[in-house]
């Protein structure tokens, strides 16, 4: 039996347990819970082999998650079917309507936080002695500046706010990923991490890769959202209907990968536009169908993605500069998202009427995860990459267990303040009822 088989099935043993645990007891989102169970099973592995109770267990859990190969696993595996069905479940019409925020958010302020978050991560791992040259750490910007949809749209799912917030902070979250990938993918190939421009510094090269892969990406989607749209309305069968959709996601990524596109922003457009046509595409009971496979689908990924997030600690070695270095960046990029969603804010409140709140909710509410850690372990073995992956995990959890348990209040009060600018047609923020299982 295959070494990746195997992981992969221990992985999954280990997120049941670690996802029972947390609905049975702590009972806060499933997300948080599972990384925060996993970040602390890791440490008594960790704690285990150090005092010698297992000795030989952190290699043996190390050569495990090595088979399963995390980066692999998400960008080439499960990152399509949860960006899909992420998009799949957004209201598509809404989403049209607000296009200007959404699009502005994605491609503006994740450019503006890559150059702020990137030239003061210079900064700071210089003040700790830590030579890291600053095209280095623009890459490392470019990792660390999406918001992640998976972390985002699970913590929607848990907190009610407007749909007019709701669809710009997740339809932002969805696309800027796609384009901070893009971004990570061109700033590669500058620092010669590989690729077809490897090494190559013209700006020209750059911003014609980017163009490629982002508008190459949106229109190939278009086209595979709307190949799904015209099978699925000839016939009426779920188990078919799904299957097809599966084939979309799967075959599509695969020949984004073969074009030289990216995959992320093809998966999310092709939900958009399938989700713009479901009614017509799906009768109604078919439809309930198709979306509760999706959901779950979703909410599973999200559940195993997470549990690899906190166990992850175990691949990361690093040194006390470093460690300072990370505490310190997780100030930078909370005040490089504020500050880059703050600049373009402006040139969207006024036509899509967001009140002041919204700034510090999507900053607050810009959680990190997975794609950023799977970004950072795809860093060749050189000098840079263990202070890049040390910082990476410490501002992801920090993401995680401290900004997602804290959002609710700051939900609460932004929309209070948009009630009051929109009128009584924003429903109260309420909590996720928790399972009693």
């Amino acid at each position: 039996m295959s070494g990746f088989i195997v992981a992969f099935a221990v992985l999954l043993a280990f997120t049941a347990v670690l996802a029972w645990a947390n609905e049975r007891f702590t009972r806060i989102p499933t997300t948080v819970g599972v990384t925060l169970a996993g970040a602390l099973a890791s440490l008594l592995i960790l704690g285990a082999d150090h005092f010698g109770p297992v000795r030989g267990i952190k290699d043996f859990a190390r050569d495990l998650l090595t088979q399963l190969d995390f980066t692999d696993f998400l960008l080439n595996g499960i990152l399509s079917f949860i960006l899909f069905a992420g998009a799949l479940g957004l209201n598509a019409r809404q989403v049209l309507r607000q296009r200007r925020s959404v699009l502005t958010l994605a491609v503006v302020s994740t450019i503006l936080s890559v150059g702020l978050f990137g030239l003061a991560a210079y900064g700071v791992f210089r003040l700790v002695g830590l030579d890291i040259p600053v095209l280095w750490c623009l890459l490392f910007g470019a990792l660390i500046s999406p918001t992640d949809p998976v972390a985002v749209l699970d913590l929607l799912k848990r907190i009610d706010v407007p749909e007019r917030i709701r669809t710009v902070i997740a339809g932002e979250a969805l696309f800027n990923d796609g384009v901070g990938i893009v971004l990570f993918l061109v700033l590669g190939g500058l620092v010669g991490l590989g690729g077809a421009h490897a090494g190559d510094p013209s700006a020209a090269t750059a911003g014609l890769l980017f163009v490629q892969e982002a508008l190459g990406g949106a229109a190939f989607g278009a086209l595979l959202g709307y190949l799904g749209y015209t099978l699925c309305r000839t016939i009426e069968g779920h188990g078919v209907e799904v299957l097809i959709t599966l084939a979309l996601v799967v075959s599509g990524y695969v020949a984004c990968v073969q074009l030289g596109i990216s995959g992320p922003i093809a998966m999310v457009v092709a939900g958009l536009v399938l989700s713009w046509g479901k009614e017509e595409a799906f009768h109604d009971e078919t439809r309930t169908l198709v979306e509760g496979f999706w959901e779950t689908l979703d909410e599973v990924l999200n559940i195993v993605l997470f549990a690899f997030i906190g166990v992850d600690v175990l691949l990361t070695e690093t040194a006390p500069a470093a460690i300072v270095a990370a505490l310190i960046l997780i100030a930078v990029a909370l005040a490089a998202r504020f500050v880059s969603v703050a600049i373009p804010m402006p040139l969207v409140r006024t036509r899509d009427g967001y009140a002041a709140w919204t700034v510090r909710l999507l900053t607050w509410g810009g959680l990190r995860g997975g794609i950023a850690i799977s970004l950072a372990l795809s860093l060749p073995q050189n000098d840079y990459r263990g202070p890049i992956l040390t910082a990476t995990y410490a501002i992801v959890l920090f993401s995680i267990a401290v900004q997602g348990l804290t959002i609710t209040p700051l939900v609460t009060r932004a929309v209070a303040a948009d009630r009051a600018l929109h009128g009584a047609t924003a429903r109260p923020v309420t909590p996720e009822t928790p399972a009693t299982g």
